[in-house]
């Protein structure tokens, strides 16, 4: 393992720090497949013997199960050193039936329910340090407010920032797959960090042309998610997924091209794909999910891998990325 997987960046001007790789812990809510406690505890600590510091979470992700799983193991670790965040704006109510279709297996009777109110937020960050068994979470972010966002900029955004004023949490901030409403929030609220997923990958960057220069003139830390587009940057072969979907072909065939560039230059799609939000100077860290220890130590070579210049500038070359585009080592 090299220094990158535990180099540290600081969330805006918080005394926050973050490794540049985090760990996303939807899969081990039970995403898309059902993972078993003794593989969810085993990935968790292969992050952190490989030096991952940084953990993500959220009461959605498994309804409640990837927030105690992953207090189950943090609570056996020394605190000091981990950076933990949650978010707020999705309430756990307990009903028998199911309310409606989700990409979370075998969870609890518990549904969740958008509720940005100020005195949810408090209620949700109460009932996910419960589920964490933690004293404290880090860094509290506003989830999904995209239909709710007058809400949540006008309630739950001030609550937070009582509750970052008060030493509860000491980074807040908001959590989306897309970057206009991001944008909002940072030009309008006082925030430390955002949680961009999907929206400033190797495949696709349109929050360079809003979020991002606003975000670094204001100070304010990215926090890169879902940098494979949902798995298809991982393996674009046929049935791939992208947004959580079935990939259309035209963006298969577009990761098959950034693939075979990255081969003639010597490293793989995967590892650019980790290593490509972090040329902006804007971008703290990259979050990646895992279910197993063995996924987790591919992720971590994968970041680990060398990406030297020429690799970047080969993927402009051939117009696969434009030449206005920050690249790693930009910012060193």
């Amino acid at each position: 393992m090299t220094a990158r997987t535990v180099d540290r960046a600081r969330l805006g001007s918080t005394g926050v720090e973050v490794t540049r790789l985090g760990i996303g812990t939807a899969p081990i809510g039970n995403m898309f497949t059902t993972v078993s406690d003794e593989d969810a505890e085993a990935m968790l600590r292969a992050a952190w013997e490989l030096g991952v510091r940084y953990f993500d979470t959220a009461p959605l992700y498994g309804h409640g199960v990837s927030e105690i799983r992953l207090g189950a193991v943090l609570r056996t670790l020394p605190r000091a050193e981990m950076v933990v965040s949650t978010k707020v704006g999705r309430l756990l109510t307990p009903r028998t039936d199911r309310a409606g279709p989700t990409i979370f297996r075998d969870t609890p009777p518990l549904e969740p329910e958008f509720d940005f109110s100020a005195d949810a937020v408090e209620r949700s960050l109460d009932e996910s340090l419960e589920r964490l068994g933690l004293d404290r979470v880090d860094v509290a972010l506003v989830h999904d407010p995209d239909d709710h966002l007058d809400e949540a900029i006008r309630s739950a955004l001030p609550r937070l920032e009582k509750l970052r004023a008060d030493g509860r949490v000491r980074a807040i901030g908001a959590g989306m797959n897309q970057s206009p409403a991001l944008d909002r929030i940072v030009r309008e609220c006082d925030v430390d960090c955002v949680l961009l997923a999907g929206r400033y990958t190797l495949l696709e960057q349109p929050a360079l042309d809003d979020l991002l220069p606003r975000c670094e003139t204001r100070g304010v830390s990215i926090i890169a998610g879902g940098v494979f587009n949902s798995g298809l940057l991982a393996d674009p072969s046929p049935g791939a997924t992208y947004d959580y979907d079935t990939a259309p072909d035209a963006l298969i065939a577009r990761a098959r091209r950034l693939a075979s560039a990255c081969d003639r230059a010597g490293t793989s799609l995967a590892s650019a794909a980790l290593r490509f939000p972090l040329g902006h100077p804007a971008v703290a860290c990259v979050v990646t999910g895992a279910r197993s220890a063995a996924e987790v130590r591919q992720n971590a070579a994968w970041f680990d891998e060398p990406n030297d210049a020429a690799a970047w500038e080969s993927l402009k070359s051939a117009g696969l990325l434009e030449a206005r585009v920050p690249i790693p080592g930009d910012e060193e």
